[in-house]
């Protein structure tokens, strides 16, 4: 053995050290900053700090390693893998003590700061660092020589082990303190939420010796429609379970002014919405554990993110400054408080909430979770971000600066305000195609990977409506397929040429499924709906447009379709009807549920919190309702794709037939058609 200190490497890291003979790998790791895990604080408990030594020659790293670098196996290992078992080749490194050279390896699994991949949404990863952390302790017995209390010798403990200081505790967590430190021998588990830009760290929850039962946290994304939760590891970040539920609030207002308006209306209408969403916030929670098969006590943080009007009905705030200008938020910083204040009691006691902090008036902390998951602030090139629901929130920029808007499309995407809407469930048509020639449909429904026009296609299947993406292609495939005129009038049966265009009054609609003689609905696209998706879809391009003119550009690089609704939107027929810019299709992709995976990276990584801070103050916020083109755009983008703005991509692929039906004087479309004219 060389007469200096041994040097000790470490991958993937690349981190190297001198270190005295006897030091444990463990120690050699926490003083070179090394990503090595372990919650027991060093005593062969928790087998989270496991590594794999190298032995050879390392020319790169001018080491050769012989098997008697590391100190043998000693019985704390040994019983751990009697017990648990060890997998080959790995040690405890805090166990295993430096003997000479060493190149010691942290496998993925060990690894405090994991990288854990989201779902199917995007392949970028999350960096483990959860605000609340399980850490074990040794805390020194009362001394009658040296009076002092159980929970101050706790702070000792978290202080000197992990350098964890100062730290508080509830009355919950003091009550069960010493029960837990005497049955587990003064050996005990503690739940530490300490928050990057916190001085003070909390203990949320104690256990006697190592607590295995886990740590688990709620993302939510609380929208106008629909509230949408997952349930996620704290130690790992993987999704235990995912569910959602219809916001009850609909009852108030299907949209976010309808609900401000109940509350001008109704003087204790903001109580009554504020305890209806709690109370489903407080339900999805218990339901979500139940499907996991986890302690809804063992859920002790919560990350929120929602727009102003919910962020304010959910805590309880009179949201009317929002529905005048100058729209003034009662605040729009970020806010950490506890889960029972904000009516969820289903989960830990102690349980603490994090709301994301709101970009401006109407752009609030769902547009910022958007924002945290997708980056348009590091962006090479020019990206415009839809996250498409109720109230769409929009996001144009790139690493020069990003600039935000929300834009009211109402609850048509969701499938409300439909003839034969309905939420995206089994039995749900969501795609549709027909065939510009005969101009017969087929479609798919949810539950069911064949098309109608499939043999094999189950003749019992219960077909029961159409939802937002099955309306939006229904839509896109009546334009295509000549049923449909640029002014969005549906055309008779002789004028389209088949008897699926029925005549309702003054108006027509078309036909894609009649069930009746079997109990079913029937199933048809009005002029109504057409009116609907029209209006919606003219008011998330007036937005687009509106970033657009701010920027100074006519066209953007690519386009993000956001939301839980925008990952089932074709790329196609979604600039078919003129929901989005014209770009190459390529060059639209889907970011799935992005204020949802904003959510979660909030909740797995307390420096996520910092930064997202720190951007929304860098995001310039534009307001459609007092932007005087906003009615200009609107205007212009009723027509299918769009009055003014060339579409040269879109032609290359989907070249659309040229007719028209003004001739039935069917009022709605004649009307807008007349007002683009004297426009244009």
């Amino acid at each position: 053995m060389s007469d200096h200190n041994p040097l000790v490497i470490f991958t993937p890291s690349g981190k190297r050290g001198h270190f005295a003979v006897g030091t444990p790998i463990l120690t050699a790791a926490r003083q070179l900053g090394v990503d090595l895990d372990s919650v027991c604080g060093g005593r062969g408990i928790c087998s989270k700090c496991q590594i794999a030594p190298s032995y050879g020659d390392f020319p790169k790293h001018g080491v050769t390693v012989s098997d008697t670098a590391l100190s043998e196996w000693n019985e704390v290992e040994a019983r751990y893998d009697r017990v648990r078992g060890l997998k080959a080749g790995r040690r405890l490194g805090c166990q295993a003590t430096v003997q000479g050279d060493i190149v010691v390896d942290v496998p993925p699994e060990s690894q405090v700061h994991k990288q854990v991949v989201r779902k199917a949404a995007s392949s970028k990863p999350i960096t483990m660092d959860p605000a609340t952390r399980l850490m074990m302790i040794d805390v020194v017995e009362p001394d009658m020589h040296e009076p002092s209390g159980d929970l101050e010798r706790v702070a000792d403990a978290l202080k000197t082990q992990w350098g964890i200081a100062p730290v508080t505790a509830p009355l919950t967590v003091l009550k069960a303190l010493q029960p837990a430190l005497r049955k587990g021998k003064w050996q005990v588990s503690v739940a530490v939420h300490h928050p990057a830009n916190s001085d003070t760290a909390q203990i949320l929850g104690v256990w006697p010796g190592l607590h295995e039962g886990g740590l688990y946290g709620l993302a939510v994304d609380l929208g106008s429609t629909t509230i949408a939760a997952h349930l996620c590891d704290l130690t790992d970040g993987s999704v235990l379970a995912s569910s959602g539920l219809m916001n009850p609030q609909i009852r108030f207002g299907e949209d976010l002014m309808s609900r401000v308006s109940y509350v001008m209306m109704n003087p204790g209408g903001d109580a009554e919405m504020t305890g209806a969403v709690q109370k489903a916030l407080n339900t999805l929670a218990g339901d979500i554990a139940a499907e996991a098969g986890v302690d809804p006590a063992l859920i002790f943080e919560a990350v929120i993110v929602c727009n102003p009007v919910m962020h304010h009905l959910l805590l309880g705030i009179d949201p009317v400054e929002l529905g005048q200008a100058p729209f003034a938020l009662a605040t729009s910083g970020s806010l950490t408080m506890d889960a029972r204040d904000i009516g969820l009691s289903d989960v830990a006691p102690t349980a603490r909430t994090y709301l994301l902090p709101c970009i401006a008036g109407h752009v609030g902390a769902d547009a910022a979770a958007v924002a945290l998951a997708e980056e348009p602030n590091t962006s090479r090139d020019l990206a415009l971000i839809v996250d498409v629901g109720t109230n769409a929130e929009i996001l144009l920029g790139d690493a020069s600066g990003v600039l935000a808007c929300s834009s009211p499309t109402g609850p048509a995407f969701e499938g409300a305000q439909i003839s034969s809407g309905q939420r995206a469930a089994p039995g749900a048509i969501e795609r549709i195609e027909i065939d510009p020639t005969t101009k017969e449909p087929r479609f798919r429904i949810i539950g069911c990977e064949l098309w109608s026009d499939d043999p094999a296609f189950p003749s019992e299947t219960r077909i029961t409506g159409i939802c937002g993406s099955g309306i939006i292609e229904a839509v896109a495939e009546m334009r295509m397929a000549g049923l449909l005129d640029a002014s969005g009038l549906i055309g008779s049966a002789e004028a389209t040429g088949t008897p699926r265009s029925e005549p309702t009054g003054r108006t027509h609609a078309y036909l894609i499924h009649d069930a009746t003689e079997q109990g079913g609905p029937r199933i048809t696209v009005t002029q109504g709906d057409i009116r609907a998706i029209q209006l919606a879809k003219s008011a998330l391009y007036a937005g687009a447009r509106l970033l657009m003119d701010q920027r100074g550009v006519d066209r953007v690089d690519r386009v993000v379709l956001a939301g839980a609704f925008g990952a089932h939107i074709s790329p196609k027929h979604a600039m078919v009807l003129g929901m989005i810019p014209d770009v190459p299709l390529d060059k639209v992709q889907s970011a799935g549920n992005a204020a949802g995976h904003g959510a979660r990276i909030a909740l797995c990584n307390r420096a996520a919190r910092t930064r997202i801070e720190e951007i929304v103050h860098q995001i310039h916020k534009v307001e459609t309702a007092i932007e005087p083109k906003f009615q200009e755009h609107f205007v212009n983008a009723n027509a299918i794709p769009h009055a003014t703005d060339p579409f040269p991509e879109l032609a290359k692929i989907a070249p659309l037939p040229n007719v028209a039906f003004g001739a039935s004087g069917t009022a709605p479309g004649e009307g807008g058609g007349r007002r683009r004219r004297r426009r244009g």
